[in-house]
């Protein structure tokens, strides 16, 4: 199947983009997930730490993984840098590494378009830009009328890139990711443009997000202050909810055989994607198991078929067990498993993207990324990634997502 002819109603993926805490860039980013690298510690970003109660005792600060400064393209001007925030700065740099990589100055900017996964996503800035001019709100920037905008990210990268197709922001909470790159191949697959980009956004949390998570109990507790590195352990028994990690991904999908492109990583498959009817972030069993059935379905592959599965495995109590369960339930208990979550954090808004990113280059290297803190899972009957990086064959790969919203999202990829 690896080596059958192009089918004009194929997608394939022809460029990555990637920021993170463990690496900016695709190379440096393989190397750490290769090698279980991690940037886990204490958020020291201003705005991530809660404010002097008045008692004198300076609040734990929360734990997490922070990125370095973007690299911002040599053709970005100065004036859009200083007016990007840090949401804009990740996605500028992470789309124009996929963006060379793909060839698409090459491109028709009229059937190029642009999904941006995740709306809501710069409120660290906004907690900010509040504070400053609280007292003075007239001496507000006008240009905040544009930067609270769910467009904000488009409009930065359509003024720096040809995107004249369309382009469009698609919020689906830690799915977002996932749902951009899925509504960036049936934006393909229906002719409505030849290629298509899609940008899982860094979401930049502030104190008053992160308190929310831990206080619902979503994300991990001080538990392991004093050994941040431990604190992140997906399927783990030890695990106690997520860990924030700061992220970017950008993924290029275009029609098979359009252009002439050297080296494709894969050939979408299939998607799926489910809906639960709930408000709360209890995750679901058959939501997740439908969205999974439903990509494979589309993708005209048994199960049995799949070589590696690309997990939501955020660290939950409640949702890696189900998860778990969900993969069974879909027939992909065989498959082998590994956690990007364990090494990057989770991304949020980013995250699926991210993990499509790593699944990718991990089809390519022929290579299975270690799990780190998996000391003792949660069900050691799954064929799990351990401690080490593993050589392992690889042909077909799912990754999936799940987002607050009873939302679940799945993907089917081919190794080219």
């Amino acid at each position: 199947m690896a080596n059958r002819p192009a089918d004009p109603r194929g997608v394939v993926v022809t460029g990555l983009g990637i920021t993170s805490a463990v690496g900016r860039g695709k190379d440096a980013f393989l190397g750490s997930l290769l090698a279980g690298d991690h940037g886990f510690g204490p958020l020291r970003r201003p705005g991530r730490s809660l404010p002097d109660d008045g008692t004198g005792t300076v609040p734990a600060p929360f734990q997490g993984a922070e990125m370095a400064e973007p690299v911002m393209p040599a053709h970005i001007p100065a004036r859009t840098v200083r007016a990007a925030s840090l949401s804009a700065r990740a996605a500028l740099a992470t789309l124009d590494e996929a963006w060379r990589e793909a060839g698409l100055d090459e491109a028709d900017p009229f059937r190029t378009g642009l999904v941006i996964g995740g709306s809501n996503i710069q409120q660290r800035e906004q907690v900010l830009l509040h504070a400053r001019h609280a007292e003075h709100p007239g001496f507000l920037r006008p240009t905040y009328g544009m930067a609270f905008m769910d467009t904000d990210l488009c409009g930065f990268c359509t003024e720096q890139y040809p995107i004249r197709g369309f382009a469009h922001t698609l919020g689906g909470a830690s799915a977002s990711g996932l749902l951009a790159v899925l509504q960036a191949v049936r934006a393909v697959r229906s002719g409505q443009v030849d290629v298509c980009v899609a940008v899982g956004a860094l979401m930049d949390l502030s104190y008053w997000e992160l308190t929310a998570f831990r206080s619902m109990g979503a994300m991990g507790s001080h538990r392991w202050a004093d050994d941040p590195a431990a604190a992140c352990r997906p399927f783990d028994r030890g695990h106690d909810g997520f860990i924030y990690g700061e992220a970017c991904a950008a993924v290029v999908v275009e029609r098979e055989g359009l252009r002439r492109h050297p080296a494709p990583y894969a050939r979408v498959l299939g998607c799926g994607t489910a809906i639960d009817g709930n408000r709360n972030p209890n995750p679901s069993e058959e939501g997740e198991a439908a969205a999974l059935e439903s990509a494979l379905r589309e993708a005209g592959l048994p199960a049995s078929a799949v070589d590696y599965v690309n997990p939501h495995g955020t660290g939950s109590p409640t949702g890696d067990g189900i998860e778990l369960r969900a993969l069974r339930r879909a027939g992909l208990d065989h498959a082998r498993i590994n956690a990007t979550k364990s090494i990057t954090g989770h991304g949020l808004t980013a995250a699926g993207a991210v993990e499509v990113v790593a699944t990718l280059l991990q089809l390519r290297e022929q290579r299975l990324h270690p799990t780190r803190n998996l000391a003792d899972p949660i069900d050691d009957t799954f064929p799990w990634v351990g401690e080490k990086a593993e050589p392992c064959r690889l042909r077909t790969a799912v990754s999936l997502s799940m987002g607050f919203g009873g939302i679940s999202s799945a993907i089917c990829l081919e190794a080219c």
